[in-house]
């Protein structure tokens, strides 16, 4: 009962509000605010403001809502636990069973490639052997465009 008379305030409020404000010739705001003014009041119309007012004191209300956190994080849990595993259980069986099958200790030759000789990189000086310190290209780069 007393949410109803506090939004029915409100509506009353936010009505004059919206008077005052078509009096000044500002029609277009006062609309806005007789239509924001009347949600209240349509809100106990058709029952919603005591559904909530019944769910805010009741126990049994608020021991759901816990009930769904739980859930909410029991479901946030695994998924982040999943992802950091890498995926489902049948998802990492196949992945351990591709895995087997591409170095399978029977196998004639290896899986991955002929079993040449490892391809030999030409260095062309010392900096060849630091490319993380090798910043010229860039250096020409930022020369080209006057930086």
């Amino acid at each position: 009962m007393i949410a109803e008379t506090v939004c029915s305030a409100v509506s009353a409020a936010g009505l004059g509000i919206a008077a005052v404000t078509a009096f000044r010739k500002r029609f277009l705001a006062a609309a806005r605010i007789a239509a924001y003014a009347l949600v209240p009041i349509g809100l106990v119309m058709t029952g919603v403001v005591g559904w909530l007012a019944d769910t805010a004191f009741s126990p049994t209300a608020w021991a759901g809502f816990g009930v769904l956190g739980a859930a909410w994080l029991l479901f946030a849990t695994t998924r982040a636990v999943e992802r950091r595993r890498g995926g489902t259980r049948k998802e990492r069986r196949a992945a351990r069973a591709a895995r087997r099958e591409a170095a399978a200790p029977s196998a004639s030759a290896p899986a991955l490639g002929t079993g040449g000789p490892p391809a030999v990189r030409p260095t062309a000086g010392p900096r060849a052997a630091e490319p993380a310190d090798d910043f010229s290209d860039i250096e020409a780069i930022l020369k080209k465009h006057g930086i």
